[in-house]
């Protein structure tokens, strides 16, 4: 028997015949465990840290991560073995492995909706959306993923790929529309209305926090698009969507699993809160067990020292230096950012504009 098949007759996403193709199949292994291990990190941090969980934004994240975490676990499947995903496939996952994907483009509209109207109404904001209105906007998106599940499964056929076709049409291009729109008007907000206001910590928050979602979702339709147009086509066309073997070989498909890999790092990277938690309580890092030192600088600090060939007694002295200047800025840090109020308390430093030290 071929080394590239399991004893059901299932293969792998190639046969491992080649270089190519053992490294396309290692690379699959790899993005799958990525996508999981920094979606289950972010995931954990938000749930540890009590200020992150009492924002309606990072419910929203955990949305996020939640079903990018069964993305990762069932691409061990779809994106590892030979799948070819679709209704009268024998290796087809009966639509559930596209809805994982789908709700993650879902959350990240709710999240840009959210922000959209934090910032442009933030006292009736206050009022109108509470965490159970914001639970329940995320359960009502999730129940509708999967009623559309059901849906598929349940009717016969051709009912199912008419619903599917129309469907994918209608939402695809509306929701496109809607995201773009709205990264639109959320950069014009950060950009002139923000820089309108008197200088101060919240306006500084609000904005980081609106670019932050602005460069998430721009990434997202980066990675989506293609496979948007594709299957809108196709779908109208009355063609299978495969323009290569499989799941895990075609780069249409390949290309919003990076995204779900790309989309915890944005998070990571945009909000210092949450970092800090997962480089110290999460992940553990040595660095950030020493009060007042911020983990990222030391361990840019380290690598550049070490690029430079700083020796092991000047090192020391550095990095008790650099540690007390730390300190300092930590505490200031903490400060400001716990020093408005918990409506607008977004606890972000600035992803595009950082400010001036």
């Amino acid at each position: 028997m071929n080394v590239s098949q399991s004893s059901a007759g299932l293969g792998t996403v190639l046969p491992l015949t080649s270089f190519e193709n053992v490294l396309l199949f290692l690379f699959n292994i790899i993005l799958a465990t990525a996508i999981i291990f920094f979606n289950v990190s972010v995931f954990v941090s938000i749930v540890m840290n009590r200020s992150l969980r009492n924002e309606n934004r990072f419910m929203y994240m955990l949305s996020t991560c939640l079903s990018d975490i069964c993305t990762g676990v069932s691409y061990y499947y779809a994106g590892v073995m030979d799948v070819r995903d679709f209704y009268e496939s024998p290796t087809r996952t009966f639509y559930i492995v596209p809805t994982f994907l789908g709700l993650s483009y879902m959350a990240i509209l709710a999240a840009q909706a959210d922000r959209y109207h934090a910032v442009v109404a933030p006292f009736k904001y206050s009022q109108r959306m509470t965490r159970n209105r914001t639970l329940l906007v995320i359960l009502a998106y999730w129940v509708y993923a999967f009623l559309i599940v059901a849906v598929n499964n349940l009717v016969t056929l051709g009912v199912a790929k008419r619903v599917t076709s129309f469907g994918t049409f209608v939402a695809n291009i509306f929701t496109i529309i809607i995201m773009i729109g709205l990264n639109v008007r959320l950069f014009f907000i950060a950009k002139f209305q923000l820089e309108r206001e008197p200088p101060s910590a919240e306006r500084d928050n609000k904005r980081a926090s609106v670019y932050l979602i602005i460069i998430v979702a721009v990434c997202f339709l980066i990675a989506w698009l293609p496979i948007f147009l594709h299957i809108i086509v196709c779908n109208f066309a009355g063609s299978i969507c495969y323009a290569f073997r499989n799941e895990g070989s075609d780069p249409l498909r390949i290309l919003p699993r990076v995204n779900a890999v790309l989309t915890p790092l944005l998070y990571i990277r945009g909000c210092s809160a949450l970092r800090s938690t997962l480089l110290s309580k999460v992940w553990r890092t040595e660095c950030c067990k020493r009060k007042g030192l911020d983990p990222v600088r030391s361990i840019t600090y380290a690598l550049t020292q070490t690029s430079s060939g700083v020796n092991g007694t000047e090192g020391r002295v550095w990095e008790e230096a650099i540690s007390s200047a730390s300190s300092e800025e930590t505490e200031r840090r903490t400060q400001t950012n716990f020093g408005v109020n918990d409506t607008e308390s977004y606890l972000c430093e600035e992803v595009i504009f950082p400010a001036s030290s």
